[in-house]
């Protein structure tokens, strides 16, 4: 009976390292913390699998609990105000510093978008709150943090067009005067899903007609920024990284723009590419965009070209507020100062990497912080038990950044 028990302890032991272990790169730090936080991740993804395909539940829906995990009510402490208000009918999270300004004291400011792949995320989530309270007190910043719509109830343009609009009605001379805050010193930034949100505004209110105040920043970290090539060197070389493989990827690209898994199905072969979109390749040709770093043994092949996808989708995916890399030169030339974090194995490296290269050939002035070591999330896992030594370099650096530019 012992030796038994004993036994089935060995094998219960060596089933929860099979699953749990990953072959990750020897670069990652904390390696093991990685693969035990990945694993809740795919129990999860499992799950939700299996949820859509007894038609429980859709994929995006159980998903949606690691954003119900991590929320917390937003209160006020001692340093930093917190008000919850709606901006032109958007939801947003108001962080202010305690202290009052003075008459003639005016604030900096960040407007915010979380992360999620546009279908998952909160500005009310635990990691999110303590990055807006950082840049509170380290910066003597207003933070306005976006809660827009998510996918796949809600898709593009709506996570866009409200982000937009709180942009938009923020950047007027009397509300920034309600807050205290100096037209000349606004930023927005964003990660990954929120960072293309970011990187579109900026875009967008170039074409403002009449616009009286106008970004000094923006901060994108570790962005998506094109749907039209999803077979990149960072997609191949990281296909299968925690957090975020490309898998998922491709799933939130197209619960972004439909639930039809036609689309899906189209993206993960990268045969999506219609006639439509044919000549807006030449924007995201990482031969030509990629420093030879970058590219290594990879040869570059162009998308396939394939028959028109139905419902007009090529529309959606080829739309610069989609998709901020495919505008030509001259649509890059006046954009703000800008702060770009990549991390090494992430799927998304190569579309900021991309960005980078392009900003600065239009004469844009550039901060690109590469992170050898570092994987697609990693600034956002500040919090224990999942708490990453990387989150804290590049929260410091990102800050920093800030602080000396705004």
């Amino acid at each position: 009976m012992r030796l038994r028990r004993v036994l089935l302890f060995i094998a219960a032991c060596s089933f929860t390292a099979y699953y749990i272990y990953e072959p990750l790169p020897d670069e990652i730090e904390q390696r093991w913390k990685l693969m035990l936080t990945s694993s809740f991740f795919r129990s999860l993804s499992h799950l939700a699998d299996l949820s859509e395909l007894l038609g429980l539940k859709d994929y995006m829906g159980v998903m949606y609990f690691i954003t119900l995990a991590e929320e917390v009510v937003p209160v006020s402490d001692e340093h930093v105000k917190v008000t919850e208000k709606k901006l032109d009918g958007v939801d947003v999270l108001l962080y202010e510093p305690k202290q009052q300004a003075g008459d003639d004291e005016l604030r900096s400011a960040v407007v915010y978008f979380h992360g999620g792949g546009w279908c998952l995320g909160s500005s009310r989530m635990s990691p999110y709150d303590l990055l807006a309270r950082k840049m509170v007190t380290e910066i003597d910043a207003v933070v306005l943090s976006v809660e827009y719509r998510l996918a796949p109830p809600h898709h593009f343009p709506v996570a866009y067009e409200d982000v937009y609009r709180v942009v938009k009605y923020f950047l007027q001379k009397g509300v920034l005067a309600q807050y205290s805050v100096d037209p000349e010193r606004i930023a927005v930034s964003g990660d990954s899903a929120g960072g293309n949100l970011a990187a579109a505004v900026s875009q967008q209110l170039q074409k403002e007609p009449g616009l009286q105040v106008h970004l000094k920043a923006q901060a994108l970290l570790y962005p998506v920024m094109q749907a039209l090539d999803l077979n990149t060197p960072s997609y191949q070389q990281n296909g299968d990284m925690p957090i975020l493989s490309r898998t998922l990827m491709v799933r939130f690209w197209s619960e972004y723009f439909t639930s039809d898994k036609a689309l899906f199905r189209a993206m993960m072969t990268n045969t999506h590419n219609c006639p439509e979109s044919s000549s807006l390749l030449k924007f995201v040709n990482w031969s030509t965009f990629l420093p030879e770093t970058y590219r290594r043994k990879y040869n570059y092949s162009a998308p396939a070209v394939e028959a028109a996808l139905k419902d007009g989708l090529s529309q959606s995916f080829t739309d610069p507020r989609a998709s901020p890399l495919l505008v030509p030169d001259s649509a890059l030339r006046s954009l703000p100062k800008t702060y770009v974090l990549t991390c090494e194995f992430d799927v998304l490296r190569d579309d900021g990497i991309m960005y980078v290269t392009r900003l600065r050939a239009a004469g844009v002035e550039v901060t690109h912080e590469h992170y050898d070591t570092g994987f697609h999330g990693a600034l956002m896992f500040n919090m224990w038990p999942t708490e990453f030594l990387i989150s804290r370099r590049m929260t410091d650096n990102y800050i920093k950044w800030l602080k000396e530019n705004l």
